[in-house]
């Protein structure tokens, strides 16, 4: 495991670090012309070699093509409403292939029955679950309740932001629950409340004021009703 978290060091170091905002501008102008794509990329190779140690300028010499190769795709492709899209498919790619690498420097291998442990499939379906479904139960049982305020504010507040930050919240109490800090989930809720009290008391709504309470103790309490049947499924006691 050394070896892969110098690997990864040397690419968050390479792209997040020592790439000058200067450097990106010019890549995205220039593309494959650009003479700071192929001094990028060979940034990371040195970084490979100073950390991995000289013995493993193979290996280094294939993530320093790859890097190129997906580096230069994204610049080709990618446009202005597709940037984000293609950041987090460029960092994936990268650390894909520092991964592969890596297994085949060791000559590792990956079990894909692993995919399939109890543990494994709760946890993917229970971090399914509190996502997107959660939110239509919770949108679905407090919909009748729906103050007219909140539609006259809806150019105020970011596109699905209420979604993602609901989302966020439930993914962060699973995740508390699941390491034993119950403690994290009474502050997430105290933090939300804060952030929140500042817009209902602008507001003196009191429908508004009921409408959010118990969105979020739905919310709050279908993450962790989901956390403790992870948590007896987890002792096998389910």
């Amino acid at each position: 495991m050394m070896l892969l978290t110098k690997l990864l060091l040397a690419h968050i170091m390479g792209d997040f670090f020592l790439q000058p905002d200067g450097w990106v501008k010019n890549k995205q102008e220039k593309k494959w012309l650009s003479p700071f794509l192929y001094l990028h990329v060979a940034v990371h190779f040195i970084l490979i070699l100073a950390l991995a140690g000289i013995y493993f300028w193979k290996q280094a010499i294939i993530i320093f093509i790859l890097h190129l190769l997906i580096d230069g795709v994204k610049l080709q492709f990618q446009k202005n409403a597709t940037k984000r899209v293609w950041f987090f498919a460029d960092q994936f790619l990268h650390i894909l292939t520092i991964g592969i690498v890596w297994i085949f420097y060791n000559n590792k291998y990956f079990d894909f029955n692993t995919l399939f442990d109890l543990k494994i499939l709760t946890l993917a379906t229970a971090a399914l679950f509190l996502s997107s479904p959660a939110s239509v139960i919770i949108k679905t049982i407090i919909s009748k309740w729906t103050p007219d305020t909140i539609d006259n504010n809806d150019d105020k507040s970011l596109q699905r932001a209420g979604t993602w930050i609901g989302v966020l919240e439930r993914l962060l109490i699973l995740i508390f629950m699941l390491n034993g800090k119950w403690e994290g989930v009474g502050f997430l809720l105290a933090a939300k409340s804060i952030f929140r009290f500042g817009d209902l008391k602008e507001s003196k709504d009191r429908k508004l004021t009921e409408y959010i309470l118990i969105g979020t103790l739905l919310s709050f309490g279908i993450a962790i009703v989901a956390g403790i049947i992870v948590i007896k499924i987890f002792e096998n006691k389910v």
